[in-house]
């Protein structure tokens, strides 16, 4: 068997195997069914547009702007995903200092796979069939238990990356694994319609809509629970805890200057991605003109296209290195986000603006939805050469409140610019403010030293 010394450790640990690093995969696309269907769906069940209204699905929770262009599914999602925020220092913390014979990580993912995917099919159930204060409350709760439980798995899960992938190599490999199945969880997520409008008829709308999503919940708790069950911690990561408080390992990975520009950089990713997921039903059906069942198909279409470039990327970033490519996967969302904004205009077909915004959206997300995780795991396993400090589970959970810090505000941005003028024009802008995110995000990560983190790293290699 393949061996790795951990040199902060006197224990020899396995290399992972290509069966090892796809069982976690599958993990990632428990998770991201789920993570899919709140990211994509939320928005359009509970603020639908008019036509789907004149189609008959029914209020329920307050509409239109609050305060401030702000509106309640706006500041229901925002609020609760920022005030889980806070909580990720803390699950990261706690998984840092676990001390569970088990290991570090498996156990926290195993209690929290059922509530998390029970909770995701709770969040389109209310108590009341209308527009209700009640309402608001409910899925206020809702979405807040929906991302504490994200969090807790989460957070040691993505902390096992650097574990797993205990070379450069093996953590593009593993970055790839989970990558892959986190767009096939993705489009899983969008055939919530399709599958919906396949059942009877007869049981309505909404009732089928809850049916699809309970099912793809049930799918998504199977598929979390498969690594906590198949992968042994101990073999592989380190078990040693780390014995320095939450709140002085949160200060001490935010002052590494290679991970500030990391999240920042990131941030500002997530949140032009989250407006451009969120809007993506919008697109497709307001300025395109395509029923909402499309969306599955083109998301397919742009998963296939992706899942075709995701060797390219893995041999490429080997050879060159992530941050090009990186950079470029930026600059090109700025392009494809900016032809989105004009879909539907200039007597242009329809498909050929939607094979646009496919082609344009599929290589970008090949090389975001591998590389950054990688990168990561790069900046983690330096830092912990230098501070002799196992902490993998905080920079992860600063990650997961960089996403969900981009996605709150995501949230706010698109629900409130969406109202904005007639005619799809408020959906126009939030493509152009996607773009304008990705192309400051692309910026700010040109400043990233790889050539020293992985120097600093390469004697473990």
């Amino acid at each position: 068997m393949n061996m790795n010394t951990n040199t902060n450790n006197t224990t020899t640990k396995a290399l992972a195997t290509s069966h090892i690093l796809w069982l976690f995969a599958i993990g990632q696309l428990g998770w991201s069914i789920l993570s899919g269907i709140i990211s994509n769906w939320l928005v359009y069940f509970y603020q639908p547009s008019q036509d789907l209204q004149n189609q008959g699905m029914p209020i329920f929770i307050t509409q239109g702007a609050i305060v401030l262009g702000l509106t309640t599914i706006g500041a229901i999602t925002a609020s609760g995903r920022l005030i889980d925020a806070f909580l990720d220092p803390w699950i990261g913390g706690k998984s840092d200092a676990s001390k569970n014979p088990r290991g570090r990580r498996i156990p926290f993912m195993q209690w929290a796979a059922i509530p998390f995917g029970v909770a995701t099919t709770a969040i389109f159930i209310m108590p009341i069939n209308h527009e209700s204060a009640i309402n608001n409350a409910t899925l206020f709760t809702l979405v807040l238990i929906f991302y504490f439980c994200m969090t807790c798995y989460c957070t040691p899960y993505n902390a096992l990356i650097p574990e797993l992938g205990s070379t450069k190599e093996l953590r593009i490999n593993v970055s790839t694994s989970i990558s892959t199945t986190f767009f096939i969880g993705t489009a899983v997520a969008y055939l919530v319609p399709n599958i919906a409008g396949a059942l009877p008829q007869a049981w309505g709308f909404v009732t089928n809509f809850r049916i699809t999503v309970a099912i793809l919940s049930t799918v998504a708790i199977v598929c979390m629970l498969m690594p906590t069950f198949t992968i042994d911690e101990k073999t592989y990561a380190t078990m040693e805890p780390s014995t320095i408080g939450v709140w002085e390992s949160l200060s001490k990975t935010f002052k590494n200057r290679q991970f500030q520009i990391f999240i920042a950089s990131d941030v500002l990713y997530w949140i032009g991605l989250t407006i451009f997921q969120t809007g993506m039903p919008f697109y497709i059906t307001e300025l395109m003109g395509f029923d909402a069942s499309m969306t599955f198909f083109l998301f397919a279409g742009m998963t296939v296209i992706s899942l075709l470039f995701y060797p390219a990327v893995n041999i490429a970033a080997k050879r060159i290195g992530k941050k090009p490519l990186v950079f470029s996967a930026f600059m090109i969302f700025v392009l494809g986000f900016v032809l989105t904004s004009q879909a539907g205009q200039f007597g242009i077909p329809s498909i050929v603006w939607a094979v646009v915004m496919v082609i344009l959206a599929a290589v970008p997300m090949a090389i975001l939805g591998i590389l950054p995780q990688a990168v990561l795991a790069d900046v983690a396993q330096a830092d912990s050469i230098e501070s002799s400090e196992k902490r993998e589970g905080m920079f992860y959970a600063a990650r997961t409140f960089s996403m969900k810090l981009g996605q709150s505000v995501a949230m706010i941005v698109f629900t409130s610019v969406a109202l904005i003028g007639l005619a799809g024009m408020g959906y126009r802008l939030t493509a152009l403010i996607a773009a304008g995110l990705c192309l400051a995000g692309g910026l700010i990560f040109a400043t990233y030293a790889e050539k020293r983190v992985l120097k600093q790293i390469g004697h473990m290699d």
